[in-house]
């Protein structure tokens, strides 16, 4: 173990890159037959041979505003002044007020005045994990490489167990979830998904009592796959229909059908498995290499084109279609159209659950509400991904902590190489 070290007087010394390359191979080694409770102690032990004092994990909750650390167990018998230290060390923190939220809220690396204490985001991709907490001796640029690498292995290591160790799903969760929510969790794609090309990303509420909203994103030969189906009803059968929708809608893609034969299998599904259960839908194809955008919207509010810091009026509206489930889809299919976006053009989906949300003197929080706060979120700097965390946040607010109907949002961003 001591071989391993590279500590210096004056703090962390160079780490030799063969010296780190062998620290982390002996992490994912042993990763393997790691439980989800071992790993948080692996990368701490990691972290000490690459000469580091100590390592903290944390994973965002599904409402990222908190984040909860993971129960580290102790290898060896801590110092009196570590000991001390973790007695300090918060159980969770405010993603909006600590160090570590603004680490995890701008995807950079926030060092402690004193250089001993670094918050090193947690990115799967471009999906926001959490943040590994790193302790060190005058943390330096080359100590701070390592600890991003070490962050990167640990954020693998963690998204890998988390689809079979309760553990790592249940310090997402702040409460229990109802069984329609458990449902359509388990169909859902991450929330953020991107390229050198193209971003998606979405949020969805009530995070833990979701009923009828759903969505998913998939990049495949050159072409970003966007759904938001929007089920009516907020109940198990309402989940169900949406969950039988997004597995119908990728059957049909991964059959190789284009956005037409998507909206007709759903509208078989529902016909055949859940009748009498009406489901509003856009499905939309962007062309990542040239930006040409096409879409089928039945019965959904219309996509949102957002250019260069202004809504575009009616770019993308079109003639109402008629919603899924009708059963006038599966002899005549659905009409698509199509737009050319430019660089740097985003496009907003949502359900109306977000437009019709009711503060408690009755004002609708609206569309010009909705994409004014993106676009400020975004003029700021925000990432998307955290433009739409603001928004939900201030949704919420809006309505007093208590959604009455779903409300999901998703964001596409066209940003083509030269």
């Amino acid at each position: 173990m001591a071989g391993f070290q590279a500590q210096t007087e004056g703090g962390v010394g160079p780490v030799a890159g063969a010296r780190t390359g062998a620290v982390l191979a002996w992490v994912l080694e042993r990763s393997h037959e790691a439980s989800a409770l071992q790993v948080p102690a692996l990368i701490d032990e990691a972290a000490r041979r690459l000469g580091l004092t100590g390592t903290h994990l944390y994973l965002a909750d599904l409402r990222q505003t908190r984040l909860r650390a993971l129960p580290q167990l102790a290898t060896r018998r801590p110092s009196t002044a570590e000991a001390a230290e973790a007695g300090e060390r918060a159980e969770a923190l405010d993603v909006d007020a600590s160090l570590g939220g603004l680490a995890y809220r701008d995807q950079q690396v926030q060092l402690s005045r004193d250089h001993t204490t670094a918050w090193v985001p947690m990115v799967d991709g471009v999906e926001r994990v959490g943040v590994m907490r790193v302790t060190g001796t005058a943390l330096d640029e080359r100590a701070l490489d390592v600890c991003r690498t070490l962050a990167a292995l640990a954020t693998l290591v963690v998204v890998s167990k988390s689809t079979h160790h309760d553990l790592l799903v249940l310090r997402a969760r702040s409460r229990p979830m109802t069984l329609q929510a458990e449902l359509l969790w388990a169909f859902l794609p991450p929330r953020t998904i991107g390229t050198s090309q193209a971003t998606s990303t979405a949020v969805l509420e009530p995070a833990y009592d979701i009923g009828g909203d759903a969505f998913d994103h998939n990049f495949s030969d050159g072409l970003l796959q966007l759904t938001l189906l929007d089920a009516m009803g907020h109940d198990l059968a309402a989940g169900g229909a949406s969950a039988a929708g997004l597995a119908a809608c990728r059957a049909a893609r991964r059959a190789g059908g284009g956005l037409t034969d998507m909206a007709t299998a759903i509208e078989r599904t529902l016909r055949q498995w859940v009748p009498d259960r009406l489901m509003t839908g856009v499905l939309a194809r962007l062309d990542t290499s040239r930006g040409e955008f096409a879409w089928i919207n039945c019965g959904h509010p219309p996509p949102l084109l957002i250019r260069e810091g202004h809504v575009v009026p009616a770019a993308l509206e079109r003639p109402v279609q008629l919603p899924l489930g009708l059963g006038f889809h599966t002899d005549a299919p659905p009409r698509w159209d199509r737009a050319r976006l430019q660089p740097g053009d985003r496009v907003l989906l949502y359900s109306d659950g977000v437009t019709e949300a009711r503060s408690g003197a009755g004002d609708l929080f609206g569309e010009e509400r909705l994409t004014d706060t993106v676009i400020r979120s975004m003029a700021s700097g925000a990432t998307a991904p955290e433009a739409l965390r603001r928004l939900v946040l201030d949704l919420l607010t809006h309505q007093d902590q208590r959604l009455h109907d779903d409300a999901t949002i998703l964001l596409c961003e066209w940003h083509p190489t030269a």
